[in-house]
């Protein structure tokens, strides 16, 4: 079975013209299928502030007006996507930008108001990515470019989050490749001790996390990652892995970071 990569990178590396570079490149080395997952969240909200539009929140989770929606799909969809398409040709990698809206890859549900009303905000299903429409680009040698944008089949774009959206296309993929899903941020991947970066986990499966949690050495945020990972590994992703970006190849061969299996 084919092999496929589906890498997410935080907004900590798309905000960082010193670090962004580095990672790019490394991205391009990657040999065989790969796809590229981005956020910009921070971005969008210095955008925002310049255009008057001030971020909210609830949660931490932004929500997404009519005003918003059209800043967020200009930010990710237009700006960062497409900077980092022109930079990942300019080293080799034949790149193509995409939001969910193109080629239908990812139409997704307007998220129901319940306790709280997120507004045009897309909840998206493994059932539903195009992965057949995803294959046929990465084998006309195409890398794609993902921004965290969907849409709902009538006309919206949605902002939906980067997580979900490399989530959902690696368990898409997962029926047709053998796929990586690996997450690259500013850790070196779940530590022991949150205040040592030395103390990453090697391997985490099912029964370790149920014990990290009751110690009390997985916590926070962390919790939900790692849910989702397991989630994605029981729907056929061969390996999640989450660790720094500046360890892409060693989260890649399996030597850096903490794998969920």
């Amino acid at each position: 079975m084919k092999q496929l990569a589906v890498i997410k990178i935080g907004g900590n590396i798309i905000d960082d013209p010193a670090k962004l570079p580095g990672f790019l490149k490394d991205f391009a080395a990657i040999e065989g299928y790969k796809i590229l997952v981005h956020g910009g969240g921070k971005v969008a909200t210095e955008i925002g502030k310049q255009l008057n539009i001030e971020p909210s929140y609830v949660n931490g989770r932004r929500i997404t007006d009519a005003q918003t929606l059209q800043l967020v799909t200009m930010v990710y969809g237009g700006l960062i996507n497409k900077n980092i398409v022109a930079s990942l040709q300019s080293i080799g990698c034949n790149a193509i930008g995409l939001t969910g809206a193109d080629g239908n890859i990812m139409p997704a549900n307007k998220r129901p108001v319940k306790d709280v009303d997120y507004g045009f905000v897309g909840d998206v299903e493994s059932s539903k990515v195009n992965a057949t429409v995803i294959q046929h680009l990465l084998e006309a040698g195409l890398t794609p470019v993902l921004a965290p944008l969907t849409h709902d089949g009538n006309g919206s774009m949605l902002n939906t989050n980067a997580d979900t959206i490399a989530q959902e296309v690696a368990k898409g993929m997962g029926k047709l490749m053998q796929v990586k899903l690996l997450y690259c941020f500013e850790k070196k991947g779940v530590l022991l001790d949150p205040e040592d970066d030395n103390s990453a986990i090697r391997n985490i499966d099912l029964a370790r996390f149920e014990t990290l949690k009751q110690t009390g050495a997985v916590s926070g945020g962390m919790i939900p990652k790692l849910e989702n990972a397991f989630a994605a590994i029981g729907a056929g992703v061969h390996t999640v892995t989450i660790g720094h970006a500046d360890e892409l190849q060693g989260l890649i061969n399996g030597t850096a970071g903490t794998t969920i299996s």
